[in-house]
């Protein structure tokens, strides 16, 4: 950049979009305990040396979340799947297979984008297993960085995008270049949910895996 002018310009709407971005997170923790949405999650696959457009697969459902800990996606398509988080064991159901697999709660969601949204009520615990940095304003959307402090997980980056101070997108990276949007919709904070909608049980017949 050559002028002084617009340095300044920059720096100055990325800290105002920084700190917009940090007052919709701590208000989020802080005064949503639970809530419920409906999901589109677009995953966008890198191109292969003979592809010339990059893959993608859209999927849709319902999300809800209870603090501390517990939270539920149910997608309805193209496939059938929940996971639920009871607050001790991560579930996933594959429904067309009828197959479970559990995993301790504590092992997989530590730096997780569920995590940023299910488990603490206040920065602190975040910046414990997240470094957080400012996002420029974009799409209407004021954003934050989350990368995870280990580096060896599969998630590179999360993008979180609060409209009017209400989660509106999670923008997830992993390791192997593939891409994950979810865009909520018909958000509603502080929903009536209880610890028991959170309890799983795997179907009659379904085989169960414990990694």
């Amino acid at each position: 950049m050559k002028k002084l002018l617009l340095v300044c310009s920059l720096s100055l709407a990325s800290m105002g979009a920084w700190a917009d971005g940090l007052q919709d997170l701590e208000k989020f923790l802080r005064e949503v305990s639970s809530g419920k949405a409906g999901f589109t999650q677009v995953v966008t696959s890198p191109k292969r040396a003979t592809e010339t457009v990059a893959r993608s697969k859209t999927s849709t459902g319902t999300f809800e979340f209870l603090r501390p800990n517990r939270f539920r996606f149910e997608y309805t398509k193209p496939f059938e799947q929940t996971i639920v988080a009871d607050g001790q064991t991560l579930w996933l159901h594959d429904v067309d297979l009828n197959q479970v697999t559990a995993r301790g709660q504590k092992e997989v969601l530590g730096s997780t984008p569920a995590a940023l949204i299910a488990a603490g009520t206040d920065l602190k615990g975040l910046s414990d297993a997240f470094d957080l940095k400012p996002g420029a304003a974009k799409d209407g959307l004021e954003w934050l960085e989350a990368k995870p402090k280990d580096r060896n997980g599969q998630l590179q980056m999360v993008r979180v995008g609060f409209k009017q101070g209400q989660l509106s997108v999670l923008d997830i990276e992993d390791s192997l270049g593939q891409r994950s949007v979810l865009t909520f919709s018909n958000w509603q904070s502080n929903a009536p949910l209880k610890a028991v909608d959170f309890k799983f049980e795997p179907p009659a017949g379904a085989s169960v895996m414990r990694p």
